[in-house]
């Protein structure tokens, strides 16, 4: 009886060995798990709660920022590689915060980072207005449809030539990420001085079937980390028989509406400088006003001296 019951048992691990093997990875998350049948990945996202994730395109960027913060939250490093050498230590977030998503991934208009603090944000879950309370209304999620990324690349041995940069760098993208549509790369600048690529990547005003966010978030972190992809490899844009290996980004978002930042918005370094500013031309003026005074002060006793003399 014993050994029938381990037969058994040595069949159901096999079969569970099986089935996990026929499921594949997540090529588009790192921290995914995937297991099954049907095969179905997720990530976590909270306490006992999952993320069901389409792994056959680029993860929505709220659902990868959830995974970050729950990832941080939990002291699990947010690498591939290394995590915090002790428990004091400290990274650079690239300002991610705890979002509210969409059941589609999207962002929910109003941001809130489980605060009594909220502001509204873009469809790229960039804060596009004032923080206020939660009395805040949020009443759409604005678009953005323009996307300019500011790469700078490592040295290389020989020129780069800038009329094959464009295609180079617009086939990168469609290749790596999810077969993006390279009509949208408009416009590439290069500064070889500087070895900086300008990148404009555009869609039309209304298009709600293509979501610049990812794109843009899972190259910030090809450059600035780690890939978020299962595959480590680079974001490394051939140009002739030079591979262009990146080494600094900055993203700028434009969307459909302007945004609505107002002078609170403004930080404590430029409102220190103004008040520097205004603190100096208080103080020459009253320079100006205390010499004009003594001058008309020293004019006033030279005259009754001048009459005394007469």
């Amino acid at each position: 009886m014993k050994m029938l019951m381990v037969l058994v048992f040595v069949g159901l691990a096999g079969l569970a060995a099986a089935a996990s093997a026929q499921c594949p990875q997540c090529p588009t998350l790192k921290w995914a798990t995937c297991d099954g049948t049907p095969c179905q990945c997720t990530v976590m996202k909270d306490e006992d709660m999952k993320q069901i994730l389409d792994c056959s395109k680029l993860i929505p960027k709220c659902f990868l920022m959830d995974a970050e913060m729950y990832r941080a939250n939990h002291n699990l490093s947010t690498r591939t590689l290394g995590g915090k050498p002790v428990e004091t230590a400290f990274v650079d977030n690239d300002g991610i915060y705890d979002p509210e998503c969409e059941s589609d991934g999207r962002f929910k208009a109003r941001q809130c980072n489980n605060t009594e603090e909220c502001w509204c944000v873009n469809s790229a879950g960039v804060r596009r207005t004032d923080k206020g309370d939660k009395t805040l209304k949020c009443e759409k999620l604005v678009e953005t449809y323009w996307v300019r990324l500011e790469l700078k690349h490592k040295k290389v041995n020989d020129e780069i030539d800038a009329t094959a940069l464009k295609g180079a760098i617009a086939d990168a993208i469609s290749q790596r990420y999810d077969n993006f549509n390279k009509e949208m790369v408009t416009d590439v600048q290069y500064d070889a001085d500087g070895r900086r690529i300008i990148v404009d990547v555009k869609k039309p005003k209304g298009d709600r079937t293509t979501d610049l966010s990812r794109l843009a978030y899972y190259m910030e972190k090809d450059v600035k980390v780690l890939p978020m992809f299962k595959s480590q490899e680079k974001f490394e844009p051939m140009v002739g028989k030079q591979k262009l290996e990146m080494e600094d980004i900055l993203v700028y978002y434009v969307d459909e509406e302007p945004p609505t930042f107002t002078m609170k918005a403004l930080t404590g370094g430029i409102i220190a400088v103004i008040v520097v500013v205004v603190l100096a031309v208080i103080a020459g003026l009253l320079v100006v006003f205390f010499a004009r005074r003594r001058e008309q002060q020293k004019y006033s006793k030279a005259q009754p001296r001048e009459l005394e003399a007469m």
